[in-house]
């Protein structure tokens, strides 16, 4: 059993005991060419918690965060958390439209944000009927006020806010896969429940690991990995606000040498495309993350043959804050999600709530203490997803006689087919060992008649003729492979794949035909 406090505040858990165990002089942050310490971090995030009480943010007020990769996000973040603020963080390349559903949505008073974000952001502020306060991280400001400039007239104490464990404490956003984002509303001892499963038991953090991570820090995924988790123990991290590109993550590598690379399958199958791959010096990661969408085996095996180092795939949820089914060090099974972490239980159950046997496919449900209480001001929908203590996930899983999770889809990805549901991600996983496809997604298509049947986008790799002939060949591939019924009825070449903002494969826009 893992328990917290009764009188609990995460910032505690995560920043602020590392003075109180003698690291207060230890390196926790890299970027560009700064070094912070968790005695620089203290001190900047009580500076600016005492801001955001300044003005006039209460216990569990939400604070908007609308930043890239840098120190101001750790020291927002962690004032807010100070002072009892609810924390939500989102993507810093939004059109002005989606700040201004986030602003009605959240309420926030406050919101900081970064100065590239003063044109899309400043007419929204205008008419936000909530927000008082924009503090902008940069040398513009426009009408707002400098992040630097009210923080740094503060004092470097900062007085907790009396939380309890079962305060509020952060909205996490879903991705958005149907409307707007919804917001799981979590509690102060939700991340540290999860980091003491996942982060702690499972990988193993230790004060001497050093962090990177491809998807960002507004994403739940991203705050964990590359922020909370090794914070939590005093490891660091190696922050960069540039967008990230096979280049961009060789490079961090070579320069802060983490131990820990935080990533997703698109770009674990570009860095193996760039070309001189083979040739980098990964010896400094002792295993690499991988999560938000499959991981096919024979990226995996490719990956570790170039590498030579692990992949641990895994799933979370912003439901459930992070990883809760997962391959561990040493124990990887190519092409499943591996096995329960420990302090979580999951099932595989049919439409009627019924738990299937070994083999057959059905809805994924979870349960442990990281759960969210409800989605933000959706009452119905909060009904359907936690219901007692379980999570049921929009994702379609099959569990082998060893306990493996094997990921079949998203259940509003699935397609039917002659009667019976395919797995997208199956016929993915298949294409992807034909030797003339660097990427695919796999979506249902309607001809006209009806009848949805699978159709493949495929990016081909350089040269390959991306005609007539290669369709028919990675038809007929999959024919070969697969039951005959799910090969994919139409392959459009496509030069890449629409990504999220998490880095997934946008596939809302490939069936709406963009």
């Amino acid at each position: 059993m893992i328990e917290f406090p009764e009188r609990f505040n995460m910032s505690d858990y995560f920043l602020y005991h590392n003075v109180e165990e003698g690291r207060e002089g230890k390196v926790c942050l890299y970027f560009h060419d700064e070094r912070h310490t968790y005695g620089d971090a203290v001190r900047r995030s009580n500076r600016a918690g005492n801001a955001l009480r300044e003005l006039g943010v209460r216990v569990e007020d939400r604070v908007l965060i609308v930043l890239p990769d840098c120190p101001e996000f750790a020291w927002a973040w962690f004032g807010a958390a100070r002072v009892g603020a609810v924390i939500a963080m989102v993507n810093p390349l939004l059109p002005a439209a989606d700040y201004e559903y986030y602003l009605d949505y959240t309420r926030a008073p406050v919101a900081v944000i970064h100065e590239s974000l003063l044109e899309s952001f400043t007419q929204v502020a205008r008419a936000a009927k909530y927000l008082r306060k924009v503090l902008v991280v940069g040398g513009e400001r426009g009408e707002f006020e400098s992040f630097a400039e009210v923080t740094g007239a503060m004092a470097d104490e900062c007085a907790r806010a009396d939380t309890s464990r079962d305060d509020l404490a952060i909205w996490l956003f879903t991705s958005g896969s149907t409307g707007h984002p919804k917001a799981a509303v979590h509690l102060q001892h939700d991340l540290p429940y999860n980091t003491e499963c996942y982060a702690k038991r499972v990988l193993g953090v230790g004060e001497g690991d050093v962090t990177v991570s491809v998807p960002k820090l507004f994403f739940g995924y991203a705050t964990g990995t590359n922020l909370l988790f090794p914070f939590s123990v005093g490891g660091a991290t190696a922050l960069f606000p540039e967008r990230s590109t096979p280049e961009k993550i060789f490079e961090m590598i070579d320069r802060y040498r983490p131990t820990i690379l935080t990533s997703v399958p698109t770009m674990i199958n570009s860095m193996l495309n760039l070309e001189g791959a083979a040739g980098r010096d990964l010896s400094s990661l002792r295993c690499c993350l991988s999560a938000g969408e499959a991981l096919p085996v024979e990226l995996y095996e490719r990956w570790v043959k170039t590498c030579g180092v692990e992949i641990l795939d895994g799933i979370g949820s912003a439901e459930m804050f992070h990883i809760y089914i997962t391959n561990r060090p040493g124990d990887v099974k190519p092409g499943s999600l591996g096995r329960v972490v420990e302090g979580y239980e999951a099932r595989v159950v049919d439409a009627d709530g019924r738990e299937l046997p070994a083999g057959e496919m059905g809805t994924l449900r979870v349960k442990g203490d990281s759960a969210a209480l409800c989605y933000w001001r959706a009452h119905e929908k909060s009904k359907e997803t936690f219901a007692g203590d379980w999570c049921t996930t929009g994702d379609q899983f099959h569990v082998d006689g060893e306990g493996y999770f094997w990921y079949h889809g998203r259940t509003d990805d699935m397609l039917k087919v002659s009667g019976i549901y395919v797995s997208p991600t199956e016929i993915e996983s298949c294409l992807m060992q034909h030797e003339a496809v660097v990427e695919c997604a796999v979506v249902g298509h309607d001809a006209g008649d009806r009848l949805v049947k699978p159709k493949a986008f495929v990016v081909a790799r350089e040269g390959f003729d991306a005609g007539d002939a290669l369709a028919a060949a990675l038809k007929e591939f999959v024919k070969s492979t697969l039951a005959p019924y799910k090969y994919p009825r139409w392959i459009e070449f496509v030069p890449s794949l629409p990504k999220n903002d998490r880095g997934k494969i946008d596939r809302k826009r490939l069936k709406a035909g963009g």
